[in-house]
């Protein structure tokens, strides 16, 4: 099994997309899923949803459950798929519920401000 670490992600965090600030939140989780990247996953009430609309798409990891994903919608654009929850994750990973974590590329910025 891979090892998934969870912890409380030190410092304050932003996303932005857009030109705008999606989220911000000194309450992030950092989660270590063997040699992959850590993830940051903020609290849902830490993210303006308002930017978020919910996407068809679903994916299944078998170490956390099954993710939903969200699009953010920018004024210029909409981006497919750049966030995902664990709606109802594997009780080992039960802390990442009521959190999203975005996909980083050009057009989404995760930083530790």
């Amino acid at each position: 099994m891979t090892k998934i670490t969870i912890r409380k992600a030190p410092g304050n965090w932003t996303v932005r997309a857009g030109g705008a600030v999606i989220g911000e939140s000194s309450n992030a989780l950092e989660l270590s899923e063997g040699d992959l990247e850590p993830v940051i996953y903020f609290p849902r009430s830490d993210i303006a949803m308002a930017f978020l609309d919910t996407s068809e798409h679903t994916s299944h990891c078998p170490y956390k459950g099954d993710a939903s994903y969200f699009s953010i919608v920018t004024k210029s654009q909409t981006i497919q798929n750049s966030g995902w929850s664990y709606e109802t994750p594997i009780e080992d990973v039960s802390r990442i519920k009521d959190h999203i974590a975005f996909y980083t590329n050009d057009l989404v910025a995760v930083e530790r401000v």
